[in-house]
């Protein structure tokens, strides 16, 4: 009988010799991994927001309104890779707070549709003008080549976790997803 190709392979312990990381490759992921820390501490300042502030996922949502138009929970859920329960909840506490309108679809009284407010758009508006500002004075030393491989580097990497979200919810047990959803 012939060893199975892993059986062959030395492991780690054994000394198995892995190829040297290359050393760009390993200042990426460290920048990506202060990326994504940074990211994670916003999100959890949000549970410090005064009354009135919006979290990063009220804002996605604005932001969809504000580039989509009116749309539905369930097209907003779609988009923002929540449950169609959460947006709502998201959806109410916005249309509480004067951001959003809803109301009936007129070509489907079953359905609920929400647009921005006039507040809503000037608080999309104010918060792209500054991150705007602060984006063109990161990236204004780059020249359009290297935008250009930037961001065909963040869309690999976004695809490589995308895939690695949905072999990780086809392992859920009954292939659902932690959310509870089927992956598509």
């Amino acid at each position: 009988m012939a060893a199975s190709p892993a059986a062959s392979r030395p492991s780690r312990a054994e000394g198995a010799a892995e190829p040297e990381p290359r050393p760009e490759l390993t200042e990426l992921g460290l920048a990506f991994r202060r990326v994504f820390r940074t990211l994670s501490r916003l999100k959890g300042r949000e549970t410090h927001l005064a009354s009135g502030e919006l979290t990063n996922a009220q804002y996605e949502l604005l932001i969809e309104l504000y580039e989509r138009g009116e749309l539905s929970a369930g097209e907003l859920a779609a988009a923002a890779r929540l449950s169609p329960g959460t947006v709502t909840e998201m959806l109410d506490a916005l249309a509480e707070s004067g951001h959003v309108e809803r109301r009936r679809s007129p070509s489907d009284r079953r359905v609920v549709v929400s647009r921005l407010t006039p507040l809503g758009t000037e608080r999309i508006e104010a918060k792209r003008r500054i991150w705007q500002e602060r984006w063109r004075g990161a990236l204004e030393g780059f020249s359009a080549r290297e935008l250009r491989t930037a961001t065909k580097v963040l869309q690999s990497l976004g695809e490589m976790f995308e895939e690695g979200s949905a072999a990780a919810a086809e392992e859920q047990p009954g292939g659902h997803s932690a959310e509870g959803r089927k992956p598509a």
